[in-house]
């Protein structure tokens, strides 16, 4: 290489340059990174603050009604005016109903001299029953002020929990007592734990009273002033807990660093308040990871990139001297190219070949699996007319012995000369002969094989011919049938014996899923949304058990001690060629199965 250096001195310039270049660009992107890294940190950090303050204000709202609805219950009052055994005892059980339906930690009441009358808890060896807490703020300030809330450890249980007191006066306006409802956040606190980002509640004085940390409870976002002290220490409010500032030290741009109880390390800090108790929610996420990963990454990135601008420009330092070298390569390239070309050709032809002997072999296989389909449904219905035929046979029985009944009255009206009454009795022989045709024409129809070719079909009608199949059947077992008919003319694309034969499956196995069902009833109706028509069918009975539901529609799958587990198989299959789909749905109980077509035009 020519010029004013040599190369040796040409490349040691290089290299200087570019080491020169790559201290400066991992110094910089690792401070970029960093302060991206912290405004992130901090922007999780306060949706996360958002998130978890708006839970408890949904907490804390689910409860504050609770004391002010019991302040104006009648028994209470009347209690609290005149203390008597059998009015406490009634509100024992109340208050004990009452706090495991809205799971509070306690309900209890006070006189007007703080001593608890009755209490949730009346059964416990803990019961607050007979205890005086007139030294609680929640008691002496729901006085004064007609309300009150209060966190504390409690000095029975000794659980913390939050009191919210109501007063209850005399239609006269005269005290008679407090009402007090303690909830426990101890669910709540379980919750934010999981998140794994440290979390802390501080009331209006600065003291910890809810948090994901238990050894940072009671203790204070700021030292202690003489009064508060001897305020929590004259109410009990933490108990044998001595309140020391929380053990943190500022970082510096919302971050601070912890060195004990939890994992050490930087936090990225966020708070919101909850003002209608005048606490305040602070959230801690962890960033210290991911600020050093965050730098790491764009330290590693930079120098990457340095160093494929370096790597770029010592390519095109030596490209002079391998362009020949690379033209050679080329050529030997495109021969081999041309080469492995010519190769795929010929592997890509026979290829092709197999490709289509296995198409044409497909559509011989699937003309079969069409063939197998179309039988397995088709002995599906006979089995179906199998199981029905008892029923069928009761159906025709009875107007073939009332057409014999009819038949005897005509001869004897026509000894008679009645010739009246014999047009009569002849009259409902048609008409009885005519039912007992619309049975067999229906019953021949449905055993009558038939393709999956789609048309329009009455959904009223297929609904009509399968209730016809198993009339019989739902009277014997003593069935109940609510059915909403379908809008007048309403038709589906399907094919009608097989629509028929997929209801008359699932009417089938409702009939079956209800013996030994008190009241049984089979619920069948239609529905219209859109291009969609509904079709469902439930029953009342015990429903389809978890195990089978899972494989519902697997083949063999059946909770039925004689079933094969096809029947529902094939009828899924039926309404898919239909473009359907048949599906279970979620029901408080029994079965309920739906099928979803489409409208025809």
């Amino acid at each position: 290489m020519r010029g004013p250096f040599s190369v040796s001195t040409q490349w040691r310039l290089f290299a200087a340059a570019w080491s020169l270049v790559a201290l400066v660009v991992v110094l910089a992107s690792g401070e970029v990174a960093r302060r991206d890294a912290r405004e992130s940190a901090g922007r999780q950090a306060a949706t996360a603050s958002t998130l978890h303050a708006a839970v408890l204000r949904s907490e804390l709202e689910r409860h504050r009604s609770l004391p002010m609805v019991l302040a104006q219950d009648p028994d209470l009052a009347a209690v609290l005016g005149r203390p008597d055994a059998a009015g406490a005892a009634r509100l024992n059980r109340k208050f004990e109903a009452l706090a495991r339906d809205v799971r509070a930690a306690a309900i209890y009441a006070l006189d007007a001299e703080g001593r608890t009358i009755a209490a949730s808890n009346w059964r416990l060896p803990t019961s607050f029953v007979g205890s005086s807490y007139r030294f609680r703020p929640y008691y002496y300030e729901a006085m004064r002020d007609g309300q009150a809330t209060f966190f504390a450890l409690g000095t029975v249980s000794g659980r913390p929990g939050l009191y919210l007191s109501r007063r209850v006066d005399a239609p006269s306006g005269r005290p008679l007592g407090v009402i007090v409802a303690k909830v426990e956040f101890d669910a709540l606190e379980a919750d934010w734990r999981a998140s794994g980002e440290p979390t802390y509640v501080t009331d209006a004085d600065g003291v910890v009273v809810i948090t994901t940390v238990p050894a940072w409870r009671f203790h204070t976002a700021q030292p202690l002033s003489a009064d508060l002290r001897r305020r929590l220490a004259e109410t009990q409010t933490a108990g044998s807990t001595v309140p020391t500032p929380l053990p943190f030290n500022t970082a510096g741009a919302g971050l601070v660093r912890i060195s004990s109880d939890i994992p050490e390390g930087l936090y990225a800090a966020a708070s919101d308040p909850i003002p209608d108790i005048g606490w305040r929610l602070n959230l801690l996420s962890p960033s210290g990871d991911a600020i050093s990963r965050a730098v790491a990454i764009a330290r590693w990135l930079g120098a990457m990139t340095v160093a494929l601008l370096a790597a770029l420009t010592g390519i095109l330092l030596r490209r002079r001297q391998r362009a020949a070298a690379r033209a050679v390569e080329a050529e030997q390239a495109r021969i081999e190219l041309e080469r492995q070309i010519d190769l795929r050709t010929t592997e890509l032809r026979s290829a092709n070949d197999q490709l289509n002997h296995e198409i044409d072999e497909r559509r011989r296989l699937e003309t079969v699996r069409q063939d197998l389909q179309d039988e397995l449904i088709q002995a599906n219905k006979l089995a179906t007319l199998g199981q029905i035929a008892a029923g069928v046979a009761h159906e025709i029985n009875q107007p073939v012995a009332a057409i014999r009944t009819h038949a005897d009255s005509a001869s004897v009206q026509l000894r008679r000369d009645d010739s009246a009454g014999a047009l009569r009795s002849l009259a409902n022989i048609d008409r009885l002969t005519e039912r007992v045709g619309v049975i067999t024409d229906e019953l021949r129809a449905f055993s009558r094989k038939t393709r999956s070719e789609t048309v329009a079909v009455g959904v009223d009608g297929a609904i009509d011919g399968a209730l016809l199949l198993v009339a019989g059947r739902l009277r014997e077992k003593g069935i109940g049938l609510e059915r909403r008919r379908a809008p007048a003319g309403l038709a589906v694309r399907a094919e009608r014996n097989r629509l028929e034969q997929v209801v008359l499956n699932l009417l089938q196995n409702a009939i079956e899923a209800l013996e030994g069902v008190q009241d049984p009833v089979i619920d069948l109706g239609v529905h219209v949304k859109g291009r969609h028509v509904t079709i469902h069918v439930a029953d009342n009975g015990p429903g389809v058990t978890p195990t089978v539901r899972q494989r519902l529609f697997t083949p063999f799958t059946t909770d039925k001690p004689d079933g094969l587990g096809l029947g529902l198989v094939i009828s899924r299959d039926i309404v898919a060629a239909f473009g359907g789909e048949l599906v279970l749905e979620p029901s408080s109980a029994g079965a309920r199965f739906t099928i979803r077509l489409a409208k025809a035009s």
